[in-house]
């Protein structure tokens, strides 16, 4: 994780039982780029392109209807003002980008590129197994706490979101729980996706990421990113009909 130094208190949180499903880990796939959509392909192939834009998603999520019980902060030390809102069909917020490297160690994700490395996440594969930060892109959610619990709103492992930044639209599901105070934060395949820096130690982007989780059916393996597209195209398609 990029900079959070309070990650290391919910390291006995991540460390314990399996919390959600999935199934067979997905190889780095390659990203493909169009206007305003990225898509990373699953066991080596470039997952099909959608037409839902950023510009749509952003115009819809335009509005906050708050639904966190006070605001986030960004990083330790910084000031809290970032609100979880709701919306029918999903909850969204709009944050900076942390590099979560946790999960099955890999050659960019591991103890030696990053200090806070777990080698654990909060939802695992359908084999049980963590997911894999630098193979998979997926979301961080804050840990429930009094101020917001993600699974009273239908969000929980395998949930999709929508990732916007800089004109392009990456579908990530919720892989990864983080500090109950802290929000803003993704996968080192996530970030590589959106030509965000996934270092772990230094990546990340310090604004401008809107992440809009929807509450309808989950990827399923959720280790799958080709579900991901899938099932997110339509949920982004559903949330921009809702009035």
């Amino acid at each position: 994780m990029c900079t959070r130094t309070s990650a290391l208190a919910v390291a006995a949180t991540l460390l314990g039982p399996a919390s959600l499903p999935a199934a067979a880990h997905p190889q780095e796939g390659t990203p493909s780029h169009k206007t305003a959509q990225v898509s990373v392909g699953s066991v080596g192939r470039a997952a099909p392109e959608r037409s839902v834009s950023a510009a749509a998603l952003l115009a819809k999520a335009a509005t906050c209807n708050q639904v966190s019980r006070g605001n986030y902060r960004t990083d330790d030390g910084a000031r809290a003002s970032i609100p979880v809102c709701g919306a029918r069909g999903a909850v969204f917020w709009k944050a900076d980008m942390d590099i979560d490297c946790d999960g099955r160690p890999s050659r960019a994700c591991n103890r030696r590129t990053d200090p806070h490395f777990l080698d654990a996440t909060a939802f695992q594969e359908s084999s049980g197994r963590p997911l894999s930060a630098e193979g998979l892109p997926y979301v961080v959610v804050p840990g429930p706490s009094p101020r917001w619990n993600h699974a009273e709103h239908g969000i929980t492992g395998g949930s999709v979101a929508a990732v916007i930044h800089q004109g392009k639209v990456l579908y990530a599901v919720v892989g990864d729980t983080g500090p109950a105070d802290l929000i803003g934060e993704a996968s080192y395949a996530a970030a590589k996706s959106l030509g965000i820096d996934p270092d772990p130690t230094s990546g990340g982007t310090g604004a401008g990421v809107t992440y809009i989780v929807f509450n309808g059916p989950k990827a399923s393996p959720v280790e799958s990113h080709r579900a991901a597209v899938t099932r997110g195209d339509a949920l982004a398609r559903q949330f921009l009909r809702q009035n």
